[in-house]
């Protein structure tokens, strides 16, 4: 169990379970088998866990890091020098020249990008192709051609040849044509490029579709402990819990408006607690008036009126013995009952991704390194 030391003055922090980023990169090896490469998605300061500490924990040997721009790069190989950095997006042209020099894997979409990196220097690429997305790649139709080009470029290292699925957590038909496709395009790509790796598994496709993998799969969502599969939540192991202090207590009478808008009014006395966490904090102001809760002492108390930049209000009025101080937990489990990411996106009409990463920098992240 994971202990986190939580100094008394904390009013909002995560507690980030690092053995569980680590149980849950085991269960993705057990998943695709001992061969492929794990690509661990760690953009967006490790997709809210916290960059530097993420990196840590998930480094293995040929452990290769994904992230967005440059600035997560530097970051990432500041954590981890013995691991490759992919930059899975496009770079700017006043990028490329430092993308080079740090021997990053840049991710390009056809032969002139290919060119513009290879005038710094040798490049390392991942030539990725579209096979349905409709946002970063070469179209398919046109990706043997590109290739052919790309090889011609002096300085080019071809690493691997990739796709991306849209909709691996809901069409599997589309995806299994998708990979279908990709795959027999692939081989004849490396025809002409026999190192190049394959790689188009994402979370969700790892987990419906694992005889895919590839040389490399590129785990993001999963490892953080949230499945973009309902089947498989139980047995990924939730990295994070997000927890505030009660600041204040009130008790409301009768008529009482809550929050801005007056959306909530009270039908009888209640007695309320305020939280030091809002919008300006990453907690969904979407999630005003949808039922959402937090825990305390192991019971849900909901959140009434609007939630605000700076505060939320609960209804505590069941539990009499709280004070100001008492823990509330926004994100984790109490006892037998829990909130999940998942949830908390699905009452605030988004996503877990979106809840994660948005999780912002005034909730000080608290690490364990139990196993």
């Amino acid at each position: 169990m994971p202990i986190f030391s939580v100094p008394e003055s904390l009013r909002t922090w995560a507690e980030v379970d690092l053995g569980a980023l680590r149980a849950n990169l085991d269960f993705v090896r057990q998943r695709i088998g001992p061969s492929p490469t794990i690509l661990a998605v760690v953009k967006a300061n490790g997709y809210g866990h916290g960059a530097r500490e993420t990196v840590q924990a998930l480094t293995r040997e040929k452990t290769i890091f994904g992230v967005a721009n440059l600035y997560e790069a530097a970051e990432i190989k500041a954590a981890s020098e013995r691991s490759d950095v992919m930059l899975l997006g496009p770079c700017l042209p006043a990028e490329r020249n430092a993308a080079v020099e740090n021997d990053h894997i840049v991710t390009v979409s056809s032969a002139m990008e290919a060119k513009a990196f290879a005038a710094f220097g040798k490049t390392r690429i991942n030539f990725k192709i579209d096979t349905g997305m409709g946002r970063v790649g070469c179209w398919k139709d046109t990706a043997i051609s590109e290739f052919k080009s790309i090889r011609e470029i002096s300085g080019i290292e071809i690493h691997s040849i990739s796709t991306h699925l849209p909709s691996a957590d809901e069409d599997i038909a589309f995806t299994t044509d998708q990979l279908d496709g990709f795959t027999k395009l692939a081989q004849t790509l490396r025809e002409l490029a026999p190192k190049a790796k394959l790689h188009s598994l994402n979370s969700a496709g790892i987990l419906t579709l694992p005889e895919f993998a590839g040389d490399i799969v590129r785990p993001g969502l999963m490892l953080y402990g949230c499945s973009p599969i309902p089947d498989f939540s139980a047995t990924l192991r939730p990295a994070l819990a997000w927890k505030a202090r009660i600041v204040l207590l009130k008790n409301l009478p009768a008529g009482a408006g809550v929050s801005y808008g007056r959306t909530y009014i009270s039908s009888t006395p209640i007695r309320t607690a305020v939280i030091p966490v809002g919008y300006a904090d990453g907690y969904p102001r979407q999630a005003s008036g949808q039922g959402c809760g937090v825990l305390i002492n192991g019971k849900k108390c909901n959140i009434i009126g609007r939630i605000t930049m700076d505060q939320i209000i609960v209804n505590i009025t069941d539990l009499p013995n709280v004070q100001v101080g008492d823990v509330a937990t926004l994100i984790g489990r109490e006892g037998n009952v829990s909130i999940d990411a998942q949830e908390l996106a699905h009452r605030s009409g988004t996503i877990a991704w979106d809840i994660l990463t948005g999780i912002g920098r005034r909730v000080e992240r608290l690490y364990s390194e139990a196993p």
